[in-house]
């Protein structure tokens, strides 16, 4: 027995809510039982409860047994003095307020169904299992299902918001340097992420603009920053970008020790961050407002046109700068732009709309729909359990699942937890 599970009853009411007596046989009548409280202090404020005679308004705590109170030292803590009802499983003491008078107790275990009981027990006695309900996941009802995922990706995208707004501040509410360094950071991907996004933030985006326009300078700063071009190369292209950067580099005294350094090992060519910064300077050198055009467009196909562009001629035979390869045209696939809508485009169309008090825009969702579900362990997971997931909008939505609900057990904030608490 947990004391969540008590707030669970508490705060959806799951027990018989009529002919309520405290343990002093006072009658008990709920107009509200408060909102519930995730930090600290009392579990439910600003309850509003008619014991015996008299209306109440303030604090409900709740405990598996009453004597807890103590144990977490309560009478010492001022911010209980508003407690008005004690909720229990086990009344083993009473409770007093400082002018000696006792808390009115509520022993819960009197007044639930024990299904209940029986239910949260078989759900949480899963031992070596992926998630708690495994075992019944599949026979979840479907319209439960679908609007819990839908409540879910829009969690994640609150998330990832957090990340953004911290990212707003940092540029000083500048969203096409939020961009860029978020586009660059996805860039990197996994592997390069990371360093991606340290070389992004290394440079002030008032370089980047005033170099877009010439793509060898623009080259030239991501590949300097990167601490590419500090070996020797006999080569005409990797010569001029080193020429092009120290300029840059004197000219914004540019600093690049404080990028992380790249990886190749165990990247797949088309995902050297030599050709993915290729990559990103071509998209900066061809859009030179792209937080606006991103914001404006609001259908997939024309995303996958804004980004269908391709590295610079030198990298369409090369992967490295030391080694010429097969010739091959490097353009950005729809699947990395896939990721890019998931990771950046999606969560910043979010966070702008809602920072700018907008109406959150449908097409986010809709585009999310319209991207094919991501691959991974969780999916495939999932998957094995419940054929479901098709889409972006669905993987996101049950990656949220799996790392903020299964793995924490909240299976009582949960609505398939829920729904297999009260069949």
């Amino acid at each position: 027995m947990q004391e969540d599970f008590l707030h669970y009853i508490w705060k959806f009411k799951k027990f018989q809510t009529q002919s309520l007596k405290t343990e002093a046989n006072q009658a008990i009548t709920i107009t509200s039982v408060g909102q519930h409280n995730f930090n600290s202090g009392p579990d439910f404020f600003n309850a509003k409860l008619t014991i015996g005679e008299q209306l109440w308004a303030g604090n409900v705590e709740i405990h598996i047994k009453s004597s807890d109170w103590y144990l977490h030292n309560h009478e010492q803590d001022p911010a209980y003095d508003g407690v008005i009802l004690h909720v229990v499983w086990e009344h083993d003491t009473e409770i007093f307020r400082k002018d000696n008078t006792p808390i009115p107790t509520l022993v819960l275990r009197d007044y639930i169904d024990f299904t209940l009981l029986n239910n949260y027990k078989k759900l949480f006695a899963k031992q070596n299992t992926w998630i708690n309900c495994e075992n019944d996941f599949a026979n979840t009802d479907d319209f439960v299902l679908t609007n819990w995922l839908e409540r879910l990706y829009f969690e994640r995208l609150e998330r990832k918001a957090g990340a953004i707004e911290l990212l707003l501040q940092e540029s000083k509410n500048d969203w096409e340097a939020v961009l860029f360094k978020m586009l660059a950071k996805n860039f990197g991907l996994k592997v390069n992420g990371d360093a991606f996004l340290s070389l992004a933030q290394s440079v002030d985006f008032s370089v980047v603009r005033k170099s877009q326009s010439n793509l060898q300078s623009l080259e030239a700063l991501l590949f300097g920053q990167a601490n590419l071009l500090s070996e020797s190369v006999e080569d005409a292209y990797f010569i001029s970008l080193s020429k092009e950067y120290s300029f840059l580099k004197q000219k914004f005294q540019l600093k690049e020790n404080q990028v992380l350094p790249l990886q190749f090992f165990r990247l797949r060519p088309p995902n050297f961050p030599t050709i993915r910064l290729s990559q990103l300077a071509n998209l900066y050198h061809e859009h030179q407002n792209l937080f606006s055009k991103v914001i404006e467009i609001d259908k997939l196909e024309d995303f996958y046109k804004l980004f269908n562009v391709s590295t610079s001629e030198f990298w369409k035979t090369h992967y490295t700068f030391q080694k010429s390869s097969k010739p091959s045209t490097k353009v950005i696939t729809k699947a990395f732009t896939d990721l890019l809508l998931i990771n950046t485009i999606l969560p910043l169309k979010f966070c702008y709309a809602k920072q700018k008090g907008q109406d959150i825009d449908g097409s986010i969702l809709k585009i999310a729909s319209e991207i094919n579900s991501e691959k991974n362990s969780i999916i495939d997971a999932f998957n094995k359990l419940k054929k479901m997931s098709k889409s972006a909008f669905q993987s996101q939505s049950l990656i949220q699942l799996k790392t903020e609900y299964c793995d924490k057990n909240k299976c009582l904030q949960c609505a398939v937890g829920n729904s297999l608490l009260i069949k």
